[in-house]
């Protein structure tokens, strides 16, 4: 049988079994606000820990519902995660392991190994959230970044009954400001910040929706996504409050492998670009309550990855006490801020310190709205209802990371494994493998594997099946590495060819 019969009969059955297993009519069916921010780092608001940025309104927000302190992203890049959250699926079972359309293995210099390629698009088989959603009576509203796919991959495509913005590129092609040069976004004769005229097109759909259907409202900022435009409505506040609190001084960069991390959160341009989404966020919010509808709509908030920290050269942002950031598989890449408000469900100013992971979304959403899981689609995701509710989940997994790929921070292929308080890193191109204890070592400093041998075999058996189940595409070596050749920076190269 092939796959789109496999989705046809997928689709038929679930109409089937909500019709029956489904205890909530349309009409009593909470709403949903998902806000997917891009490269924003675990510690880049203030609720979790930022003394630079502030952020009121996300504040606010965690204070009325539950902050999960070790939520995580599926990848340290964002198309494989923005695919997790869309299926509940893990990146390497919808292959969509790197940002699309990635790098090329030639900008690395002298690469120990060969090119993984992997798809350019979200498969159309793939039945997202959105798709569930809208055949149980939700309208679907998409604003913003969507790098999933082109025409005939877009959110239109996937289950969206609107899509403002959404189109391949991963950052704004015309930048932050207008003209925009964005296929799916009309510049208007005024000059816009791009975060605003996002906010201002989800305000309008919550004014204009059906209002006998629940929705399912899915912003999705470019912000903080480089390049690095400051908000000029913030940028004069926190260009003062950097002189203030830093003066002249600059902070010294942390080595990581062949990059270098900034180490400390002193960059005004990008705390602007943090401050134009908590602005967004504050005026969805007053919408909501304006409108009557708070009471009845699930909120969620959440990164694709970590905030840009290591590169070549220091990059924009800090992740401290976290490790590196985007592109890698420390804690600073993978884990995000993370809030879910839940009117009559979740208790006001509650944490969760469970780790759980982007592709729990679907099945979360599914049983919030009241509808049956699913668990052919959503295969590797759970709902965490029972934590929102202040239970414990039933089952007790690792989490796994599988990112075979060469990337601009500097990341080399490797892999990772969460089971408790420990964690795994492979880092296949020096041929290490890392042991950490997150419970005493937020900030992976001090490595393990020495004194814990029994501990580094178990994890690298536990992620070694994994892959093996879940048949994770494996980098090949490359015939021409020379491992007495210097590292040197890569030149910069095209793009590659990937999977259609």
């Amino acid at each position: 049988m092939n796959r789109n019969l496999i989705l046809c009969a997928t689709i038929a059955l679930t109409c089937v079994s909500n019709v029956i297993a489904s205890a909530r009519p349309v009409e009593t069916r909470p709403n949903i606000v998902f806000f997917l921010v891009d490269d924003l780092g675990w510690a880049d608001i203030g609720c979790f820990g930022s003394k630079f940025h502030e952020t009121p309104h996300i504040d606010a927000m965690a204070a009325s519902g539950m902050k999960f302190t070790d939520g995580y992203a599926a990848c340290p890049v964002c198309s494989p995660t923005r695919a997790s959250i869309m299926t509940g699926r893990h990146p390497v079972r919808v292959d969509i392991t790197d940002w699309i359309p990635g790098s090329t293995v030639a900008r690395a210099y002298n690469p120990r190994f060969q090119q993984v390629n992997d798809r350019d698009n979200l498969a159309l088989e793939e039945v997202t959230i959105a798709e569930v959603l809208k055949q149980n009576g939700y309208q679907t509203f998409f604003a913003g970044k969507w790098h999933l796919g082109d025409e005939g991959h877009l959110p239109t495509d996937q289950g969206f009954d609107f899509n403002v913005g959404g189109h391949h590129r991963g950052s704004p092609p015309g930048g932050y400001y207008s003209p925009f040069k964005n296929p799916y976004l009309p510049d208007t004769p005024e000059r816009e910040y791009l975060t605003e005229r996002l906010t201002k097109e989800s305000v309008s759909f919550l004014n204009d929706r059906d209002t006998d259907k629940p929705f399912l409202l899915y912003l999705s900022y470019y912000n903080v996504h480089t390049p690095i435009q400051p908000y000029e409505k913030r940028i004069d506040h926190y260009t003062a409050k950097a002189n203030e609190q830093f003066g002249d001084t600059t902070s010294e960069p942390i080595k990581e492998y062949r990059g270098l991390s900034r180490s400390r959160q002193d960059n005004p341009e990008l705390a602007s670009m943090v401050a134009a989404v908590d602005d967004s966020v504050g005026t969805i919010s007053e919408t909501l309550k304006a409108l009557g509808l708070a009471d009845n709509t699930i909120v969620i908030f959440f990164s694709d990855n970590g905030g840009l920290c290591t590169l070549a050269r220091p990059g924009p942002g800090s992740n401290l006490p976290l490790r590196s950031g985007k592109g890698w598989l420390y804690e600073g890449g993978i884990r995000e801020p993370m809030i879910i408000k839940a009117p009559g469900v979740t208790k006001p100013g509650t944490v969760c310190e469970t780790p759980v992971i982007s592709t729990d979304f679907f099945p979360t959403l599914l049983e919030l709205a009241g509808l049956p899981l699913q668990p052919n689609l959503h295969a590797d995701g759970v709902s965490l209802l029972p934590l929102l509710k202040g239970e414990e989940l039933s089952t007790d997994r690792p989490l796994c990371w599988h990112y075979p790929h060469y990337h601009g921070s500097t990341w080399t292929p490797g892999a990772a494994i969460r089971d408790g308080d420990w964690k795994l890193i492979e880092l296949y191109e020096f041929g290490k493998t890392e042991l950490y204890n997150l419970k005493d070592d937020l900030g992976e400093q001090h490595e393990l594997s020495a004194t814990h041998p029994d501990k580094l075999a178990e994890l690298k058996a536990k992620l070694a099946e994994w892959q093996k189940t879940m048949k994770a595409t494996m980098p090949e070596p490359n015939p021409g590495y020379d491992p007495e050749a210097p590292f040197m920076p890569p030149p910069r190269q095209p793009k590659r060819n990937r999977k259609k």
